[in-house]
């Protein structure tokens, strides 16, 4: 595609200090990817082999009823299995063989490692290798690790995928791969737009099916969709496919500059892009506007938690008129966040990693009118004073693309509006 011009960029970001700290961090464990994965891909089942504690986060967060059949379980890591005084492996294979047994239905089964079985160095690679063995080709296993000693939250999916790209088949043929877990109506109209735009031979990881024919090669180009996908990104490369680099697709603006990195990569005409964008960008520049009136002109903090925080903050400050203090990530990678950073405006601090306590006294200092941050810090900064919005609710809720643009920007509106109406309510 020709002819079409990038957003306009206002200094930028990509070259600002970066303050990088290393001290206690507040995290959410990285298992809680579990809840959106099980429910995105319909053949898999999640085996974490974990403590009753890992149980009880998972059954939490996910709001399980009793008598649902979820597409996950805990293996339980008793105090014998701790202490060495059982054969780990031969009691996960009793465990392994009563679920399969049990679920006829699972084709694809992930081994989830957690705090306890990182401790105890239980090895989950040879136990996958060992029981995909023995349950091939019915069943593929595989495992990574969402222990929350080595992984925020959203990088339980990071690992997920990444476990997944060496097994994907191979293809010579030129494809494209949109990377990261969408819900399933935000998918469909991320491919009803790649579709208008005359792209063919479209696959998404995860797909929703183990006999998806989503495959990579030398001639595969690859697109994230979400931005804490570095270990993904990286198999990808090595299996030779190319990233097609852009902005994420959040808001109106993000989303045209990723269908448009798309569209160059594919020779897309101008006007067919056009034609196809038009409408959907008219809409979310509409939606965008009515949703962000309450933010226009007030601060923004962001916490590292969830690995959003950079694309967000430039929605925030470009769309809906915010101004960023602080931007915190737990992790920046150039070729995953360079694009947005080149669009972010000159100004705020730039960190990656945490000391919780010193960015806390920064965020006390600066008094914004909204802080992004996690579940553990946000009851606390409102008992202060502080207007706060939950990190990992940017997770759980369908943000991105056009349809999703106004919704995105009410999320951070709410709640300052709800702190205007306790003010009134009050007096």
């Amino acid at each position: 595609m020709t002819g079409l011009s990038p957003p306009e960029i206002s200094g930028g970001c990509r070259a600002a200090p970066v303050l990088k700290q290393r001290g206690q961090r507040e995290v959410f464990c990285g298992l809680t990817g579990i809840i959106w994965l099980h429910r995105k891909m319909q053949d898999a089942f999640f085996l974490v082999v974990g403590s009753r504690t890992c149980a009880h986060l998972l059954q939490s967060a996910a709001g399980v009823m009793i008598f649902a059949e979820p597409r996950f379980g805990t293996a339980i890591l008793e105090e014998s299995d701790l202490a060495g005084l059982n054969d780990a492996h031969a009691e996960l294979d009793r465990e392994v063989e009563t679920l399969l047994a049990r679920r006829p239905d699972i084709r694809q089964l992930f081994l989830v490692g957690s705090c306890p079985s990182e401790v105890i160095k239980l090895d989950l690679n040879r136990a996958a290798e060992r029981l995909t063995q023995l349950y091939a080709p019915k069943v593929r296993v595989l495992e990574y690790s969402g222990s929350g000693i080595e992984t925020t939250f959203t990088e339980g999916e990071d690992a997920c995928l990444a476990a997944m790209v060496p097994v994907l088949p191979k293809t010579e043929e030129r494809n494209l791969v949109a990377v990261g877990a969408l819900p399933d109506v935000v998918e469909d109209q991320m491919l009803a737009l790649l579709d208008g735009l005359g792209i063919e031979n479209v696959q998404v990881l995860p797909a929703r099916t183990i006999d998806a024919d989503v495959a990579v090669g030398p001639n595969t180009l690859f697109a994230l969709v979400q931005p804490f996908l570095a270990e993904t990104h990286a198999a990808l490369i090595r299996r030779g496919a190319h990233q097609i680099s852009a902005p994420f697709p959040l808001g109106e603006e993000g989303t045209t500059a990723w269908l448009a990195a798309i569209a160059e990569a594919f020779d897309v005409p101008r006007d067919r892009f056009e034609t196809v964008t038009e409408a959907p960008r008219r809409r979310a520049r509409n939606a965008v506007a009515q949703a962000a009136a309450k933010l226009k002109g007030k601060s923004i903090f962001c916490f590292p938690d969830s690995q959003l925080e950079i694309p967000l903050a430039r929605f925030l400050t470009r769309e809906c008129g915010m101004t960023a203090v602080e931007v915190g990530s737990p992790y920046i990678h150039d070729a995953i966040h360079g694009p947005e950073l080149d669009l972010l405006p000159a100004g705020p601090q730039i960190s990656e990693g945490q000391d919780v306590d010193l960015q806390l006294d920064r965020c006390r200092a600066a008094q914004p009118d909204l802080t992004v941050c996690g579940l553990g810090l946000a009851n606390p900064l409102e008992a202060e004073g502080l207007s706060t919005k939950w990190a990992i609710e940017l997770v759980f809720t369908p943000v991105h693309f056009y349809e999703q643009a106004g919704d995105l920007a009410s999320l951070f509106a709410r709640p300052l509006r709800r702190k205007s109406l306790l003010g009134v309510a009050a007096e």
